[in-house]
């Protein structure tokens, strides 16, 4: 039986991670500051005798007897991110330090969540593992953008100076149900703006593309990840598949049957105009594709926000069987 730790375990990615862990029977050790994540995304899970909840921040040392450690903890929306951005570059840089100070103590294997944003707004399109980026130093996505460049750094330091084991994957959009409803990220604000019958914002023209990856083939790719051995990455995991704002937009209208209007606003400095990741090497060393496809993942992922808000389920769950 691995024991497992789980940093930010109480958020989106997190919370499904810790799931998907204990169901496996691993012993899980959720760790989390509580700032996004939330303690109803693992409620289901404090009562099952190989769950723990630890509540500590990452930026502080942490000594635990583990044998795998996937390091999640840092906020991932921009709203979130930029509210203290000099706490967001202490979470990944110092975090990372702390987590890998205890993979070597303890020789625990340790996989790092790492980012498409290491991309930035990229010149190279669909982006490979060794693409090095097009990214703004002194931006307002800075702090989190350089703070995971910074993570991965310190990643394969510790590896080729100390030998300890390491995963990198970078993750793409995601989506899911956990989401948070108030995080600024457009699969949620267009569910959320649509049931509320508001506006639907797209900043920009709308033609800015992205690829949406839904929560379970996002943590099959991560634990996939940390089992396979002599393989560091860093690893693309997200969909292939790309789409529109726009083309996102009018699904989640139709899905829902909402009479929102699309409303356009300026695009935000430095967001990326294009972003679909190539997952070659996820396909031919992990043996990982995602098979959810956006409508069914939608579907899943509008539902749960329809409990949310309305404390309904939506005319599509009950027309497409979505429990």
């Amino acid at each position: 039986m691995k024991r497992v730790l789980v940093t930010g375990g109480a958020g989106f990615i997190g919370s499904h991670l810790c799931e998907r862990l204990v169901n496996d029977g691993s012993e899980v050790i959720c760790l989390d500051n509580f700032f996004t994540g939330r303690r109803d995304n693992i409620k289901h899970l404090l009562g099952n005798p190989l769950f723990e909840l630890v509540r500590h921040d990452v930026t502080e040392p942490k000594l635990l007897e583990v044998d795998q450690i996937y390091n999640l903890a840092c906020s991932a929306s921009p709203i979130h991110y930029q509210y203290n951005p000099v706490k967001t570059v202490k979470t990944s840089v110092m975090g990372t330090l702390n987590m890998l100070g205890l993979a070597k103590r303890v020789r625990a294997r340790i996989l790092q969540a790492s980012t498409s944003e290491v991309y930035g707004n990229p010149l190279v399109h669909p982006q490979t593992e060794d693409y090095w980026g097009n990214t703004n130093p002194i931006g307002l996505r800075a702090c989190y953008d350089e703070g995971k460049r910074c993570a991965e750094t310190l990643m394969f330091d510790y590896h080729r100076q100390n030998g300890v084991d390491i995963r990198v994957v970078r993750i793409f959009n995601t989506y899911g149900p956990r989401m948070l409803e108030d995080d600024g990220r457009v699969v949620s604000n267009f569910i959320v703006q649509a049931l509320r019958g508001r506006d639907i914002t797209v900043y920009g023209n709308g033609g800015q593309t992205r690829s949406f990856c839904y929560i379970d083939d996002m943590v099959e790719g991560m634990v996939r990840m940390m089992n396979t051995e002599n393989f560091t990455g860093p690893v693309n995991l997200g969909n292939p598949v790309e789409f529109t704002v726009l083309d996102l937009a009018n699904l989640i209208r139709k899905i829902t049957g909402s009479g929102s209007i699309i409303v356009q606003k300026p695009l935000p400095p430095d967001d990326p105009v294009q972003r679909r990741p190539d997952i070659t090497l996820a396909k031919d060393i992990l043996g990982w594709s995602p098979h959810i496809g956006l409508e069914e993942g939608l579907l899943r992922t509008i539902d749960f926000f329809s409990r949310r808000i309305k404390g309904s389920r939506t005319a599509a769950s009950l027309r497409y069987g979505i429990d």
